[in-house]
């Protein structure tokens, strides 16, 4: 079987950032369900199919980063969703444990793009309408993260 058949979304062009992203998604995935410590979970990541197209560093980066900051990110998401962070589905929870983690922590990644990604793994792993909740808990948590580049992006 080859690498886009196996894939929710084929037709797409995915770069090895992205593909890292799907890998941390999956990797926060595994964690929520099993609680696994980050390295279990990325020796598992490593072994999938379709690893070695991935930019590797930024899974390990994203999957530690989300999983050691998973209480202050949850803490940061809560007042901008509407249940409570254990009622969200597992693949939205991953999301938006990613999504907040790279709006946090990668600064110089663009919001838009952070937003972007996080909606478009949502449209590839997630429920029918679930990228629509994600983007707007994104772009609620966007203003209070990073208000200034916000504020130039409208002026533009």
């Amino acid at each position: 079987m080859t690498d886009k058949s196996t894939h929710a979304n084929p037709n797409k062009n995915r770069t090895p950032r992205h593909r890292a992203r799907e890998f941390g998604l999956q990797g926060l995935y595994q964690w929520l369900l099993n609680n696994e410590p980050a390295a279990t979970v990325i020796a598992n990541i490593r072994t999938a199919h379709g690893f070695e197209k991935a930019d590797s560093e930024y899974v390990k980066e994203l999957l530690h980063g989300a999983i050691a900051q998973s209480v202050e990110l949850r803490e940061m998401l809560q007042p901008t969703i509407d249940r409570p962070v254990a009622e969200l589905s597992p693949i939205e929870h991953a999301v938006l444990l990613l999504g907040a983690y790279e709006l946090k922590n990668q600064i110089e990644i663009p919001y838009r793009v952070v937003i972007n990604e996080a909606v478009e793994l949502t449209k590839s792993f997630g429920g029918i309408d679930g990228h629509k909740y994600v983007n707007g808990v994104l772009d609620r948590l966007v203003g209070k993260l990073r208000p200034d580049e916000v504020a130039a992006d409208a002026k533009r």
